[in-house]
């Protein structure tokens, strides 16, 4: 029996041991979310056992299009990601911030009543651990800290994922941010499965994460398990679907170069203003407020709610919006995204995730437009 496991130990996981991952998790008081099936997507909701896992199920993206299909194993965690990403969970699409309330003795107010949760994350992809590590940074860690974020934030437990497959919208290679899970979790599992085995290797990285292995009782990786599951990230970064022109820092100064260039008015024919691609992105964060009363004049509330830059009242200011044709949105958002971002908050705003080309209804490709921006200035040059 292996009874002292430490940070960076790799073990064995077999998986009827992935359940009782999930109940000592539970046990110690998480919320245990991690990926589901639901209307023919794979997205993220509260696991009550392994049996709610999109066993089997991989899925099929490109630009505008995603499809669920079955696989021909019975993997856990084959499939890519989907339009959910856990910044629903921290950073919450709808929250009262306060609610007042009239009566014969005055005035009462209340500030936000957002419930406390303890969450356990599963399956969290490398590429989306930088974008949690993005939102640290925007809500935690500036003289202005969101106490909303901030108590989401504590004590969250992850379990990544090194990825078996990259999706056909994949370029986290391209952004340094995957496919194998580095830093940031308290485990990290690898999913192996061929026709004679089906086990996890897990790494462990934090005390956390130690503790919780403790419990399981699971075997020390060997030098084979280790070698597969260093084999099975190889294949994934050889597989990327997508791929940008240069370095995040490259692409940077590239867009700064260019933001008259031509290519912007051609995005701009076939952008719709959906503001799908904020909406599925893990690392927007833009918000709006509302105010309403009722109609009796005795309650009125603060609530706060996802916007997009893509929404002209967005950058409306007295006497007109800032923003007022398609293409100097898309601009703003992709420049801000992929550029700007750095002298913000020291990193770019893209983990290279694909979402916002899958769920772009018309298929707009942020790696492609990147390209033919680089690709014009390579012939000029």
């Amino acid at each position: 029996m292996y009874s002292s496991p430490s940070i960076n130990d790799q073990l064995i996981m077999r998986c009827e041991q992935l359940e009782q991952l999930l109940i000592a998790l539970r046990h110690r008081g998480y919320e245990v979310v991690g990926p589901t099936v639901h209307n023919e997507a794979i997205v993220y909701n509260v696991l009550t056992s392994i049996n709610d896992l999109p066993r089997g199920y991989t899925d099929e993206q490109d630009g505008g299009v995603y499809r669920l299909k079955r696989r021909n194993d019975d993997a856990f965690f084959g499939y890519a990601v989907g339009p959910h990403s856990w910044k629903q969970f921290l950073h919450p699409s709808i929250t009262r911030l306060w609610r007042a309330q009239r009566d014969e003795q005055g005035i009462h107010i209340a500030v936000s009543d957002d419930d406390s949760h303890r969450y356990a994350f599963i399956g969290v992809r490398s590429c989306e651990l930088h974008a949690i590590a993005i939102q640290d940074r925007v809500f935690l860690q500036d003289a202005y800290i969101d106490p909303i974020y901030q108590e989401r934030r504590k004590d969250l437990f992850i379990v990544a994922l090194n990825c078996g497959q990259a999706g056909g919208t994949c370029f986290c290679t391209s952004m340094q941010t995957g496919p194998r899970a580095t830093t940031g979790y308290d485990l990290a599992l690898t999913e192996i499965i061929d026709a004679h085995n089906h086990f996890f290797v897990v790494q462990i990285g934090s005390e956390a994460g130690a503790d919780i292995m403790h419990a399981l009782e699971c075997q020390p990786a060997g030098d084979e398990e280790i070698a597969r599951a260093e084999q099975v990230v190889e294949q994934t970064a050889r597989s990327m679907g997508r791929q940008m022109p240069t370095s995040p820092q490259g692409i940077k100064d590239l867009l700064a170069r260019n933001l008259e260039h031509s290519r912007w008015d051609d995005v701009a024919q076939r952008c719709l203003s959906c503001t799908n691609c904020t909406m599925v992105c893990p690392t927007c964060f833009c918000t709006t407020i509302e105010d309403t009363t009722d109609l009796a004049d005795k309650e009125t509330e603060r609530v706060r709610k996802w916007d997009s830059c893509f929404n002209v009242d967005f950058s409306y200011l007295y006497g007109g919006s800032v923003r007022t044709s398609s293409k100097s949105r898309y601009r703003q958002w992709m420049t801000h995204k992929l550029s700007t971002w750095f002298d913000q908050f020291g990193s770019s705003g893209c983990v290279g995730c694909g979402r916002c080309i899958t769920w772009c209804p018309v298929g707009i490709d942020i790696t492609e437009e990147a390209c033919a921006i680089y690709d014009s200035e390579q012939k000029e040059s």
